[in-house]
């Protein structure tokens, strides 16, 4: 017998192959479902994601509205040190008051103030009377004991032989050889009497004792001058160089080395700077002030600076790196000390102790605490607390950047 072939679906039994769903493909039919199920989801996906969404919002508008909203800012770096002039006195590199050795009438002077001379330039001669008679005296005195020591000598001389002799006795010719040596002493006490005169005589001429401007005189003609009286008759300085003297404040005294650079400001000249150069300094800070003294030397060939005037001087090369600046509205005072909040990356508040420096009046100095990246809350309320959620808004611009 053969085999029955299996019927298939459109020519099974009870099938009599005139039914239309019997002869679609089963394909077209797969994907209609698949479409369905998608644009189900889609349906469904379309009205289920903007509630969603929507109540997120929500609920994050609802944390933000339970945070504290804060303004912040960034420290700023302030004015430096070296910015800062300090007060200076400008004096001549020698200055000295001329007096008078010897008494007598001012006969003439030849110098007034502003002029300029040298060494041993004559600036004065003064009428000496009384110097004269003295020291004609001193010549009588020296000329009387060349002729007692002259008689001294030959009567010595003539004891000596006479003591060969046996003619005199030994004490009378000691006698006569200690009398010869008694004038001889006395010849130069007189002579020595004789020079004082004549070197103080010297000093009716008053000179200058080095190169210099003449910044004072007070004598005239006729003027009774007294030795050692104290009365200055000129006052010379020496204006090139200057010597400028400025205490240095305690912070900066460690940098002041002998030959830094330095710039001297004057009021006169406000635009422009002198270069100075520091010579030497005292090497101890003084206790009244807590400054130290520094000299420092300028260059005056011209003669443009005045020995004397106030000037102004800042260090050039000692200038330390400036502190960072917060606004004063930024600080929270209470009674364990001044305190900042600082905002982390976590969005939390931080508490910090910060030290004040200067005040700048809208600014002041933080010499520590922070840091240049720190966000700091301005205008911080007395509640804050370290640990605390803030919302931070957009920073604000600080009074530098205004």
């Amino acid at each position: 017998m053969k085999p029955v072939p299996p019927a298939s679906p459109a020519t099974g039994p009870g099938s009599n192959g005139n039914n239309p769903l019997e002869s679609l493909p089963a394909p077209p039919v797969r994907r209609l479902g698949v479409v369905l199920i998608i644009l189900l989801v889609a349906g469904l996906a379309g009205g289920f994601l903007p509630r969603w969404r929507a109540r997120k919002e929500l609920v994050q508008a609802s944390k933000e509205l339970g945070l504290m909203s804060v303004v912040v800012t960034s420290p700023l770096p302030g004015p430096g040190d070296g910015g800062i002039p300090l007060q200076a006195e400008v004096q001549a590199n020698v200055e000295a008051p001329i007096y008078a050795r010897a008494s007598g009438y001012l006969k003439r002077w030849l110098v007034d103030i502003g002029d300029s001379v040298k060494t041993g330039q004559l600036l004065a001669e003064i009428d000496t009377p009384e110097l004269n008679q003295q020291c004609e005296q001193a010549r009588a005195e020296v000329a009387q004991s060349q002729a007692a020591l002259a008689l001294a000598q030959t009567t010595a001389a003539r004891w000596a032989d006479l003591l060969k002799t046996a003619s005199v006795s030994e004490q009378e010719a000691a006698e006569k050889q200690a009398d010869l040596e008694l004038k001889k002493a006395n010849l130069d006490g007189t002579r020595a009497n004789l020079h004082r005169l004549e070197e103080l005589k010297s000093f009716a001429n008053v000179t200058a004792p080095f190169d210099g401007t003449i910044i004072l005189r007070q004598t005239d003609v006729g003027k009774l001058i007294a030795a050692g009286s104290g009365t200055e008759l000129f006052r010379l300085a020496q204006t090139n160089p200057l010597r400028v003297y400025v205490r240095v404040p305690q912070a900066l005294a460690a940098a002041i080395q002998p030959g830094q650079k330095a710039e001297l400001i004057l009021n006169e000249t406000p635009g422009k700077k002198v270069p100075a150069k520091v010579t030497r300094s005292a090497g101890a800070m003084d206790p009244g002030s807590r400054t130290l003294l520094t000299q420092l030397e300028v260059d005056n060939s011209r003669g443009e600076i005045l020995a004397g005037s106030y000037a102004q001087v800042r260090f050039s090369d000692s200038v330390p790196p400036p502190q960072l600046t917060l606004p004063a509205n930024a600080l929270l005072f209470r009674s364990e000390g001044i305190r900042v909040g600082v905002v982390n990356a976590a969005g939390k508040v931080e508490v910090r102790s910060v030290k004040l420096g200067r005040d700048f009046g809208q600014t002041l100095e933080i010499v520590e605490g922070v840091s240049a990246t720190d966000r700091i809350i301005l205008n911080p309320p007395d509640s804050l607390a370290s640990g605390l959620s803030v919302l931070v808004l957009e920073p604000a611009k600080s009074a530098t950047d205004k």
